[in-house]
């Protein structure tokens, strides 16, 4: 059902897109039309203007100006006309139309029977071209001469170039919805498929995993295994090893469910120096050299999920062991600001180089050392400490000491 919301959302949203943008360029298409009309009738009007000056108002019954294609005008008069003076007229009436592009005209001359004295003027002087330009001459007039707008299409998009702007920048966002989709879809479908391959790949090794721990525990319970040291060894080994894999496969299974459905949380009040302090005991009795150190207040309390919360100070504790190369002495204590409350773990590890320390708490990541080639794990303990801090809207942070080891410092909000 979600997946078919998402769906029809995804649809609506490129149809919205896709009809702003259709609705958009019709809109600019309009416009351009609409420039153009001004154009012209600008044109029109300062054409008609340039022709009462040059023959005398009411002389002609019939509109002499013809606009023949889209920038071409043909203009008749009834006298003959002077180039500098038609220039000056054209010059004067454009700039007070506004009609500030280039335009090429010429005069048609009755002796030489064609059309003559074309010129390239331009509002910018700079630009100004004097050279012969040949018009095509008309059969019905005497009189007249001709003005074409070679770069109107040009000035028009100029005047116009919000409206390109404007769908541009739709097109930009119609694509990067576009990708944006299409790569929500590809990372869903590959999540979909790592989920399935870590429930198929776990449980397939939970069914063998459990015939060994039921086999291990009837061989323990034998007269003979009983009777003998060295079997017993090897079955207790075998039996723990058993059961620290059924843990991290466990851990697979949850995180796994975790991604699919959410964590399910319940917090509750926790006194933070007997917390800590039980967890440190029972890993003290696992790990006879190890020393904890317990620097907390014992009125300092968090609202947090026990089950969880017990997970997160167990990992950090426990990497902190694993990655010693020498006896492990870990200090646990408290700052506090007027931001919040912050549990830091400072050990005397090997540390982590610095390129990694980014990345440590990613899903399958272990920082490649010859230690943690030694340690058994999936790269798992972090990132669901992470997961776990995250959905408490806590903020964890790891950084590596001056001296030796690096400190994991947990940050709760005020």
């Amino acid at each position: 059902m979600e997946i078919k919301r998402l769906n029809i959302i995804i649809t609506l949203g490129l149809l919205a897109i896709v009809g702003i943008l259709i609705a958009q360029l019709l809109w600019t298409k309009q416009a351009y039309n609409i420039e153009n009309q001004k154009f012209n009738q600008k044109v029109n009007i300062a054409l008609m203007e340039v022709v009462e000056k040059l023959s005398g108002e009411g002389t002609f019954t019939e509109n002499p100006v013809q606009n023949i294609s889209n920038d071409y005008y043909l203009v008749n008069v009834n006298n003959e006309i002077h180039p500098t003076v038609l220039e000056y007229y054209l010059k004067t009436e454009f700039t007070r139309f506004q009609i500030n592009t280039n335009y090429v005209y010429a005069l048609y001359n009755c002796r030489s029977d064609r059309m003559i004295y074309g010129k390239y003027v331009s509002p910018n002087q700079k630009n100004q071209k004097n050279k012969e330009i040949k018009f095509p001459k008309h059969k019905d007039l005497v009189y007249y001469f001709s003005i074409s707008f070679p770069d109107k299409t040009t000035y028009l998009i100029s005047s116009l170039r919000f409206w390109y702007l404007l769908t541009f920048a739709l097109i930009i966002i119609l694509i990067v919805y576009v990708y944006s989709i299409y790569t929500i879809i590809q990372q869903k479908k590959f999540s979909e498929l790592q989920r399935d391959f870590i429930n198929n790949m776990t449980h397939e090794f939970k069914t063998p995993l459990s015939s060994i721990l039921l086999a291990s525990e009837a061989l323990n319970k034998q007269e003979s295994v009983k009777e003998n040291p060295k079997l017993q060894t090897y079955i207790s080994i075998i039996i723990n090893q058993s059961f620290k894999l059924n843990d991290h496969i466990e851990k697979i299974l949850n995180i796994a469910k975790n991604d699919a459905s959410g964590l399910s949380l319940k917090p509750q009040k926790i006194t933070l120096f007997p917390f800590i302090q039980d967890i440190a005991e029972n890993i003290q009795q696992k790990n006879e050299n190890t020393t904890i150190i317990i620097d907390i207040p014992e009125n300092i309390s968090i609202q947090a999920d026990e089950f969880h919360f017990n997970n997160i100070i167990c990992n950090i504790l426990e990497n902190s062991i694993k990655y010693c190369e020498t006896k492990p002495e870990i200090n646990i204590f408290i700052l506090k600001d007027s931001k919040g409350l912050y549990l830091k773990f400072k050990d005397n590890g090997m540390g982590i180089p610095a390129k990694n320390l980014p990345y440590i708490f990613d899903k399958f990541y272990r920082v490649k050392t010859k230690k943690s080639d030694e340690v058994n794990g999936f790269g798992l303990g972090l990132f669901y400490v992470k997961k776990i801090v995250q959905q408490h809207q806590w903020k964890i942070s790891v950084e590596n000491n001056s001296d030796q080891g690096i400190t994991t410092t947990l940050f709760f909000p005020s």
